[in-house]
């Protein structure tokens, strides 16, 4: 499988960059009480801090905003997924337990205040590119929606879009059935590479750690847009 930014989106935003990791033999389950105590309190300590200051206040969302608004979307109607968890938070409607892989994701994705989104590997056709959506691309989506995906970041393999920043499709999701998926973190564009890799090792060691099985990680960007997955 070939994992590739479209070469066009660097005209938009020139430090656009992903991290990938491969998970492969990894055994999803419920999560266990540590997992679930740590999202929980991480979702109480960010409750209270956005007492105090504007969910745009903090640094990652406002960065995806404004590449929300490069590729011509809106970012007001269109919540990257981040800032819509950010926004649950703040009304007090914390996220409930998944399973392992979901919960993981979802803390990181509080963490690290960007968007991150898992697939099962075995539920996508081809090769994927992360590219700009148009209007005929749609998705019934986690969210129990058809979504439109019109200038959105959106991955996409040979049976059409999947995943995006945005929300994520039903087709691709992690099941307690997965052992083998793509994590895709939508890193800030403004983070240096060093750190890039950093985060993202980081996050599938204690991914790993947790589910099991191997990872192996790889960061694409303007210098290195694709990658070959295997």
């Amino acid at each position: 499988m070939k994992f590739e930014i479209d070469p066009i989106l660097f005209d938009t935003v020139p430090s656009l960059k992903l991290g990938i990791n491969h998970y492969t033999k990894i055994t999803v389950s419920e999560s266990p009480q540590m997992l679930k105590g740590r999202l929980q309190l991480f979702q109480e300590h960010l409750f209270f801090d956005l007492e105090d200051k504007a969910v745009t206040d903090f640094p990652g969302i406002q960065e995806w905003r404004e590449v929300w608004k490069s590729f011509g979307a809106n970012p007001g109607r269109y919540r990257h997924s981040t800032e819509a968890l950010m926004r649950r938070i703040a009304k007090q409607k914390y996220l409930a337990p998944f399973h392992s892989a979901v919960d993981l994701n979802n803390f990181f994705s509080l963490q690290y205040v960007i968007p991150v989104g898992i697939y099962d590997i075995t539920a996508i056709e081809g090769d994927v590119t992360l590219k700009k959506g148009n209007e005929t691309m749609a998705y019934e989506g986690l969210n129990g929606r058809l979504n439109t995906l019109e200038n959105i970041l959106t991955l996409s393999d040979s049976l059409g879009g999947f995943g995006s920043p945005y929300v994520d499709s039903k087709r691709t999701a992690v099941t307690e059935s997965t052992t083998e998926a793509i994590h895709v973190f939508f890193l800030r564009p403004s983070m240096p590479a060093e750190e890039a890799i950093e985060l993202t090792s980081s996050a599938g060691k204690m991914f790993t750690d947790l589910n099991g099985g191997e990872s192996h990680t790889s960061i694409l960007h303007s210098g290195q847009p694709s990658v070959k997955i295997s």
